[in-house]
C-alpha cells in the first residue's frame, strides 16, 4: 500500500479530529455542571469536527466533496459558538449555579430581559 502525502495528511487530520472529539466526550461525562460541560463540548468537538471536515477537503480536493467539507467548516464555526452562548445564557437565566467560588461576570451590568 503506497500512501501519498495527501492521504497521509488526511489520515493525520482524522486522527487529530478523533482525539479532540474523544476529549470533548470525556469532558461531557466528567465535568461537574452545565457551564463546564458546554465549554468542553463546544471547544473540543468543534476543533475535532473541523479537523475531520478538513481531512475531507484535503483528500477530495477543491471540487465536489472537498468544497462541501469546507462549507461544513464554515457552518460549524458560525453555529457552534452561537449555540454554546445560548445554552450558557439560558442556564444562567434558569438559575443553574456555578461551581463554588465562580461568579457571573459583571453581574450588575447583566441585561437579562
Amino acid at each position: 500500500m503506497s500512501w501519498t502525502i495527501q492521504t497521509a495528511l488526511a489520515a493525520l487530520l482524522v486522527a487529530v479530529g478523533t482525539f479532540f472529539i474523544v476529549v470533548g466526550t470525556i469532558g461531557l461525562l466528567r465535568l461537574p455542571n452545565v457551564f463546564n460541560r458546554m465549554h468542553a463540548t463546544s471547544k473540543a468537538t468543534t476543533l475535532g469536527a473541523a479537523s475531520i471536515f478538513l481531512a475531507g477537503a484535503v483528500y477530495f480536493g477543491l471540487s465536489g466533496a472537498g468544497v462541501t467539507s469546507l462549507v461544513g467548516v464554515v457552518f460549524l464555526f458560525l453555529t457552534a459558538p452561537t449555540g454554546a452562548h445560548m445554552i450558557s445564557r439560558s442556564a444562567h437565566r434558569m438559575g443553574v449555579p456555578f461551581v463554588t467560588g465562580a461568579e457571573w461576570p459583571n453581574e450588575d451590568d447583566d441585561q437579562s430581559d
